[in-house]
């Protein structure tokens, strides 16, 4: 049996558990009866045609936006019974999401990006900076510390983006189509980054991707189609998965 298998079938509780949510803007239905699981420590993926609800689907597991109908429960709670200042700490603190663009803040530099989560929790000014710096330099990025969103490259940004959704040593990671304005060499960086990282630190993270090469770094695949999910691929083990395997 693959590692993929025993990690998603280990009876374990889920991490995040997702149940029949639906989610309509205006009188586009974007998720009808989604339903998946997400354990600590996997890498899932998500696939599905552009407008499939993936995104939708992403922003409703992470809090960022409560679905009409249905649950998300992250570890015990219910997500749309908290109130929005709990939502709001979970994002900061238990939640990382690293978006298409990576979405950096252009005025300040990359250590200020990374450090931003830290000193919004209200960590010292002297210790973010150590703690940015140390994950800069984790994702191969230190050099371009002083350097603002304009001055890099899109993988240069995108892995500051990561530095940043990982700083604050987040339960969840969230990436929507991470590698998407990427080229080959800076999308495989970018994901090897990830996945060493989130293997390392025990991070479940929701990859949110069109690109059949981006999926298969996950120990498991999904399919969203027309709202709802199906099952991947099988045996879907990217390239750290199947080192561990051999």
């Amino acid at each position: 049996m693959s590692t993929r298998h025993q990690r998603s079938s280990s009876g374990a509780a889920a991490l995040i558990s997702a149940r029949g949510l639906n989610k309509s803007y205006g009188v586009t239905e974007a998720l009808r009866g989604a339903s998946l699981d997400l354990h600590a420590g996997e890498i899932l993926a998500v696939t599905g045609a552009s407008g499939s609800g993936k995104s939708t689907l992403l922003h409703c597991l992470s809090g960022i936006v409560r679905p009409d109908a249905g649950t998300v429960m992250y570890d015990g709670e219910e997500l749309g019974g908290l109130p929005e200042d709990r939502l709001s700490v979970l994002r900061r603190d238990d939640f990382g999401v690293v978006f298409q663009f990576g979405q950096l803040i252009p005025e300040l530099t990359a250590l200020d990006n990374v450090a931003l989560p830290l000193l919004l929790a209200g960590t010292r000014r002297g210790e973010a900076n150590e703690r940015a710096g140390e994950w800069l330099e984790r994702f191969g990025v230190r050099g371009q510390a002083a350097l603002r969103p304009g001055g890099m490259s899109g993988g240069q940004s995108q892995r500051v983006a990561l530095a940043r959704a990982l700083v604050t040593g987040p339960r969840a990671v969230f990436a929507d189509e991470p590698t998407g304005a990427l080229d080959a060499l800076s999308g495989e960086q970018v994901m090897t980054a990830l996945v060493h990282t989130a293997r390392e630190t025990s991070t479940a993270v929701l990859l949110i991707t069109h690109d059949a090469q981006i999926a298969a770094y996950a120990d498991r695949e999904v399919t969203l189609r027309d709202g709802a999910v199906g099952s991947g691929p099988a045996e879907a083990v990217g390239p750290e998965a199947a080192r561990r395997e051999n």
